[in-house]
């Protein structure tokens, strides 16, 4: 058996912030973050919509992007997202 991928990915929260996070199973851990057993952040901020996700060949790649992502502007990671700035309400 092949060993799984690992993503890195972005999600918009109910109050338009941003989470970044890894998993093996983006799918999964989105509908996880929308019941509430999802990061202690998502908790009070579901739903959550997906909107970005990139594929690391193991998880300590994953995690080096992620702590990547985490450190952009929000600004920077709509650019990464492909949406233009002004069509997000910005949060601070």
């Amino acid at each position: 058996m092949f060993p799984k991928s690992w993503y890195v990915y972005i999600a918009e929260c109910s109050d338009k912030t941003f989470y970044t996070g890894i998993s093996n199973d983006v799918e999964n851990r989105i509908k996880k973050h929308n019941l509430g057993i999802g990061a202690k952040y998502t908790k009070s901020k579901i739903p959550l919509k997906l909107l970005y996700q990139e594929k690391h060949k193991n998880k300590s790649e994953a995690r080096k992007r992620e702590i990547q992502l985490k450190g952009w502007s929000r600004k920077k990671k709509l650019w990464l997202i492909g949406l233009k700035y002004s069509s997000i309400n910005s949060t601070k």
